[in-house]
């Protein structure tokens, strides 16, 4: 569950759009177009996250360290995902899809047999995105971070902590993965050398 894909149906947008200061820096990604979907492709590490829910929290506690490949499907509005997660000091591989609902900003994963969603917020000025879990009071609220290199700087993790802030979570409950007990990088060699062995014989 490295994406950590908020679990309620209500938007975090409306409390977005009441133009904190302490959101400006962020825009909700309404309606994903084609060019969004390819700003996406490529490798991204997920930084870190903050949830109400204790559910949420108890999964983001057991992942060490997570990266993940976006590969976007315009016609079909998804994007191709393989996960490497480090949980308990080994590596877990997982490709499943992502549903991209293209007006209204969300993505969605069928987990369990069900359909978890997240709001998509990008940086006006990084190469990172965040996933908002839906606003339902305060009882669910919550926001996962993504760069695409594994260690951000201050300027891009001072943006996360901005988001924390407007939506009234404490620094001090964010939940942060270390690059350092990755355990995956042997299978993404792997995996990247029978790609390249598959592409060079089609």
């Amino acid at each position: 569950m490295a994406l950590l894909w908020a679990l309620a149906v209500l938007s975090l947008l409306p409390l977005l759009d009441a133009q904190s200061p302490k959101c400006a820096n962020l825009m909700t990604a309404a309606p994903i177009s084609n060019t969004t979907m390819d700003w996406l492709s490529g490798k991204w590490f997920y930084i870190g996250s903050a949830f109400r829910n204790p559910e949420y929290n108890e999964s983001a506690r057991a992942i060490q360290a997570a990266f993940f490949y976006f590969e976007p499907r315009h016609a079909e509005d998804k994007l191709i995902v393989r996960e490497y997660q480090t949980i308990a000091d080994k590596c877990v591989y997982n490709c499943s899809y992502i549903n991209v609902y293209r007006q209204n900003g969300t993505l969605s994963k069928l987990e369990m047999d069900r359909e978890h969603f997240a709001d998509l917020l990008l940086s006006k000025h990084f190469r990172t995105f965040m996933l908002a879990a839906s606003w339902n009071g305060t009882k669910n609220v919550g926001v996962s971070f993504y760069a695409d290199k594994p260690e951000v700087t201050q300027e891009q993790k001072k943006e996360f902590l901005d988001v924390i802030k407007c939506i009234d979570i404490q620094e001090s409950e964010i939940i942060y993965t270390d690059e350092k007990k990755d355990a995956c990088g042997p299978l993404q060699k792997q995996h990247e050398e029978e790609r390249k062995k598959e592409t060079e014989g089609s």
